[in-house]
Order: structure tokens, then sequence, then C-alpha cells
């Protein structure tokens, strides 16, 4: 054979490969509304940057005629390439071949991926559609599996990993996105569980969809597995793309700066009226938080789930941020176990990669009640404090309301290492609200009264006085400063530049319990 023939054999075999499963395949695939693993690829990179490797790569399975059927690249696409100029490792799962099984040669396409991405110190991501492991493989695809699962923790906190489902993924194919930081699905077309419909009408005899047990809406509404749920896969693409522009390419660089026309000396004039004279009234935190951010952009994460607390990403003056707020329009901001694992993960993911964190507090306290009790409240409010204590990166902290007892002291207080406290006019610190506190200090007292209300009432205004306003703590330096709420984004980015260059270590030592 010559040159040029070896030539058009390499061509005609690159073609067969771009095909993954054959054209009939696609079809069926993009009948269900789905794009090819390929399609997905070009997406997600900017243009013309994917290199590809181990295209030729093929499975070494002889059982049960599996030697009969072969396809180049065995159902899974990797490379690498670039995202807003910036390098990216990714591998995109082919659901025409095979059904995107794992085999043991697709596990070894992954893995070395992620170890470059690991070696090279760029983000790693994942877009999943997989029907799990190869069973014609037996222990080599669980072995993949397993090799893939190290290398998700080995990676964890070194680089930004990020998952997509764009399929049905069940068993193993769901514990690596687990692993990675971020998972984005796609409503009505993506599915995420251990066992399926099936397996368990056999076993607990309960009747329920695919959609109902691991559908987009059931993951980012009540388990939060899920932290976006896009209409489309494009909608979850860009996603992607939206949250790499805010990280770091890993745990030793900062984030990138982003230039903005918003001034940073922007007052925000309509904050000063943002809260209700009535203290028990709601108002919206995410109107506030739009207000302060940089061109009113910010990026929630799990916005359907524990909507009592808020999480995402922003910018202030060009410069990455998180946002952590307790949400005052559901469950009147309290903590409870959702929000403080949301909440938690949120706080160490940014630790962990150099983003600074921004903290709105509006919290009551945390939510009474047999069931947050019987399901262990006391260890899931332990994992936002935990988050907060041990968080290094500059903190950041406004009061506009509410912060009383424990939950002041979880939510970035000074006490565990706030870095620039700041208050609002309107805040109250104290243990409890002025009502209660006079009932439980006053209480038995007021019984001997000849008007115990008016008594009462007298004690909660000398309360009031006392302890729930920002007075106290700021005459304690627990508040570095009370500021006008219309100075808010300037006092926050005033902050931010003044923690820049903070440094701040934990003691030695191999990891710390956090209360799981």
């Amino acid at each position: 054979m010559n040159t040029a023939d070896k030539i058009k054999l390499f061509k005609e075999r690159k073609a067969e490969a771009r095909l993954g499963g054959g054209e009939s395949r696609i079809v069926k695939h993009k009948a269900q509304g789905k794009a090819t693993a390929r399609e997905r690829v070009e997406l997600f990179l900017d243009p013309g940057t994917f290199e590809e490797f181990d295209t030729f790569k093929t499975h070494r399975c002889y059982d049960f005629d599996m030697e009969k059927t072969h396809f180049y690249g065995d159902g899974v696409v990797t490379g690498c390439g670039k995202v807003n100029g910036r390098l990216v490792y990714v591998f995109a799962q082919d659901f025409t071949v095979f059904g995107g099984s794992l085999s043991e040669t697709y596990g070894e396409k992954i893995v070395k991926i992620m170890d470059l991405a690991l070696k090279n110190g760029a983000p790693c991501i994942g877009l999943n559609d997989s029907g799990g492991a190869r069973i014609q493989e037996g222990i080599e695809s669980l072995a993949g599996y397993s090799y893939i699962f190290l290398r998700n923790v080995l990676s964890s906190g070194v680089i930004p990993q990020l998952s997509a489902i764009f399929g049905p993924c069940a068993g193993g194919a769901v514990y690596s996105p687990a692993l990675t930081d971020f998972i984005g699905m796609v409503q009505n077309n993506s599915y995420m569980f251990l066992t399926g419909p099936g397996v368990v009408k056999t076993v607990c005899h309960e009747d329920v969809t695919t959609e109902e047990l691991g559908g987009a809406s059931m993951h980012s509404s009540r388990s939060g597995v899920c932290d976006f749920a896009g209409a489309s896969e494009v909608d979850v693409i860009e996603w992607l793309r939206t949250l790499l522009s805010y990280m770091p390419q890993n745990n030793m660089e900062t984030t990138p700066f982003v230039e903005t026309n918003d001034p940073a000396t922007r007052r925000v004039p309509e904050l000063n009226t943002i809260i209700p004279d009535n203290m028990n009234a709601a108002y919206d935190m995410k109107q506030l938080i739009l207000s302060t951010v940089d061109d009113g952009i910010f990026t929630e994460i799990k916005a359907n789930f524990a909507q009592n607390i808020i999480v995402g990403f922003a910018r202030y003056n060009g410069r990455s941020v998180g946002i952590v707020a307790n949400n005052p329009l559901n469950l009147a901001g309290v903590l409870d176990i959702d929000s403080s694992k949301k909440g938690a993960r949120f706080v160490r993911f940014c630790d962990c990669f150099n983003i600074p964190v921004i903290t709105f507090v509006d919290v009551p306290g945390f939510l009474p009640g047999t069931n947050q009790e019987f399901n262990a409240v006391i260890l899931n409010g332990a994992k936002l404090l935990y988050a907060y204590c041990e968080a290094t990166i500059p903190k950041i902290t406004i009061i506009t309301r509410k912060a009383y007892g424990g939950a002041y002291c979880v939510m970035s207080s000074k006490h565990i290492r706030g870095d620039i406290n700041y208050a609002w006019p309107t805040s109250e610190v104290a243990v409890m609200g002025a009502s209660g506190a006079a009932g439980v200090l006053h209480g038995r007292n007021a019984q001997s009264m000849d008007n115990p209300q008016e008594f009462l009432a007298e004690k909660v205004e000398e309360y009031q006085d006392k302890f729930s306003n920002p007075y106290v703590a700021a005459s304690r330096g627990y508040i570095d400063d009370i500021i006008e709420p219309a100075e808010t984004r300037i006092r926050i980015i005033n902050a931010l530049n003044a923690t820049q260059d903070k440094r701040d270590t934990n003691p030695m030592k191999k990891h710390g319990n956090i209360p799981l």
C-alpha cells in the first residue's frame, strides 16, 4: 500500500469514527431530541479548538459475541480544547455505541483525560449519556468506573470538575457526576438514578415513572443532586461555559478578571427602602443581590432547591465572588437541613478555588420541629458552620435585618473569621427577637401585673433599645461598620480590595472531619 492509499484509508477510518454507532443509530438518537456526543463537544468548546485523543481505540472483549462488533472510540469522545480562550479537558459519552455503556477501554480513555487535566491544572468536564456498566465485560467495567471515581476524588479541590447529564444515566454512571462540583440536567430528557423504575417496582413494590424517580425536575427541586435544569442541551452547555467564566483554572490560580462598565462607585438608593417597616414582612433578597452586582448578572446555583437560602456566582468590579444569602421570601429565611447542606457545599467550593464569599444575612434562626430534629438538623446545620469556619478566602458579611441566635454565629459572623462585617441600620443582632426575648425574661413577672400586655410591650421596647439593633455589636467590634444600604455595592467592592491579598491558614492536618 502506497502513501496515498494509506492516507485514504486513514481518512475513511476517521470518517467512520466520527459516525459513532452508525448513521441509523444517530437518526434514532436525534429523533429523541438529543445531539450527538461530537455535536455537544463542538457546542461546548470554542470553534476549531478541539484536539481529540484515542479516536481509534476499541474494546477488548471477546465474550458474548462482542468480538464481532467494534466501533472506533468505543463509545466516548475525549480530548481537550478551549472555553473562552482557556484550556479545558472534556469527554462526551456516545449513546449510539452500546448505549454509552462503559467498558475497560472506555474507562481508560476517560482516566487519561482526567490525569492530563490534573497534571496540567485545567478543568475537566464530563458530558454524560450512559446506561451504566457494559455487562458483557463484568469486573473490567466495574474497575473502569472505580478508576474514574478515584480520579474524581483526587482532583476534587484541585481543578474544577463539571458534569452535564444528557440522557438516562444509571448505576455507576451517576457516581462520577455526583463526585464533581456542579451538575446540569435537561428537562424531560435526562435522568439519574442508581436503580431504575423496574427494580424499584420489583423490590419496593412502588410504581414510579422515570421522570418522577430521576428526572431533572425532581433532582433540581427535591433531592438537590442537580444544580441547574435547562430547557435544552444548548441551555445546559451555555450554563457550563458561564460557570467556567467565574472560576480559576485550578486551586493555585486566581479567578479571571472581566471588564465592566458598571461603576465601582454606583449607589443603589432603592435599597434604603427595601426593608419593610414590619420586621416580619418578606422582601426579595434576589432583588437586593441583582441591584448590587456588576451589570445585574447573577448566576444562581440550585435555584429550585432549599429556596430559603440563595447561592450563586456574580462579580463586583470585574472580580468573581460567590454569594450566599438568606431568603425571607421562603420560610422567612430560616436555616434548615437542606439549606445548610446547600450553603456548606457552595462555600467549600469557593474556598477550594480562591473565590471570595459575600454573605447577606437575614436569618431568624433554625427551623424547629420533629422532622428537622429526627433527620439531624444539628449535624446538617453544623456543616454550614464548619464550611465558614474552615474557609480561608476573603469573607464579607452584610446583615440586612435579622441575625438571631446560633444562626447569627453560623452565617459568617466575625467570631468565625469573617473578615469584614457590615450591618444596615435596619438590622437586629440578638439571641432572639425582642418579643420572644421579653416573654422569656419577663413572662412570669407579667402575670402579676395589672396590665400584663402593657408591661410586656414596655419590655419588648426596652429589649429592642438594648439589644435588637446593630449598635451594641458595633460597640464591641463584632460589626466593623454600620452602613447606609444605598452604599452596599461601594462598601463590598472596597472590602474586596482591602482583602484581596489576604493570607490565612488552618492548623496542619491530613484533613478535618466535617459532620457528615
